[in-house]
């Protein structure tokens, strides 16, 4: 299928968490995504818009069913040669800059195409490491992924939380935004452990044992606080609503993320992690 300078718009708008009018979309790219359970439809009296239910999730469909489809016949073009043969880089979705963002609370001493690399960045910033095919870190740093970029800029006000649930250990933090599939890549290839922090919800759930605890096994794990089940009866409603068509058959042989399953699925509410930011009440 083959994807116009419009869709491809529309799309990006989609994940990065706009609306978008129904009218505006291919039907049949409407159908796909849809039947996928990755769109919401919004009324507006006459008027009706899409949204996505879960962006993370729509960027990985996108990056695997789109990321390779060009208007011309090339596998693997940059911008700037897209650019020179149709005058127009932003015909097709062509990443060009790939990699993930890293972020720390702590001075840690990489390795980055052979040479130390050391990752401090000051608060209010983060890192973006684009040659993650020769980047390594030590063997004793838990891998935390973070699905939500507010909760990846902000790490120093979760603090608490990650030291409770993780423990006294080096972190190093990573996000999969821009949507792709490097950072899972780059996880199998180290030999570190990884802890997904993502929403509390049964999509967000779906991203780590499809797209990482798939890949990983025994060396992933799901973040779960101890205070959820209270944070969960009081979450949202709707969003469990719009998940549990596509995602009610959920299950997984991890006790601690069915007996999260169980919990969302009892209250039938969802809880996103930004709740986490900040957070002044943690259990003991």
């Amino acid at each position: 299928m083959k994807i116009s300078k419009t869709q491809t718009e529309l799309l990006r708008r989609l994940m990065s968490g706009d609306s978008v009018a129904a009218s505006s979309l291919r039907n049949d790219l409407v159908e796909e995504l849809l039947g996928e359970g990755l769109l919401t439809t919004r009324d507006h009296g006459s008027r009706r818009s899409y949204a996505a239910i879960d962006t993370v999730a729509l960027g990985a469909f996108v990056e695997s069913h789109f990321g390779g489809l060009k208007i011309v016949d090339k596998v693997r073009l940059t911008r700037a040669e897209i650019a020179s043969e149709t005058g127009d880089s932003k015909l097709v979705m062509v990443r060009s800059c790939p990699g993930f963002p890293v972020n720390t609370y702590e001075p840690i001493s990489c390795m980055l195409n052979g040479q130390e690399f050391m990752v401090n960045p000051k608060e209010g910033s983060f890192l973006f490491v684009a040659d993650w095919q020769s980047f390594f870190v030590p063997d004793d740093v838990v891998v935390v992924g973070i699905e939500n970029m507010e909760n990846f800029r902000m790490i120093r006000q979760q603090r608490k939380l990650f030291k409770q649930c993780i423990g006294t250990v080096r972190l190093l933090f990573v996000s999969r935004y821009p949507q792709s599939t490097d950072l899972r890549s780059w996880l199998q290839k180290i030999p570190n452990r990884y802890v997904h922090f993502g929403d509390f919800d049964l999509a967000g759930i779906n991203i780590f044992l499809t797209e990482f605890h798939a890949h990983l096994g025994a060396r992933s794990s799901f973040l779960i606080p101890q205070d959820i089940e209270e944070r969960i009866a009081k979450g949202a409603l709707e969003r469990y609503n719009d998940q549990y068509a596509k995602y009610n058959r959920i299950t997984s042989d991890i006790k601690e993320v069915q007996a999260l399953i169980d919990l969302i699925n009892k209250y039938h509410r969802c809880y996103d992690q930004e709740g986490y930011i900040g957070s002044v009440y943690l259990p003991p």
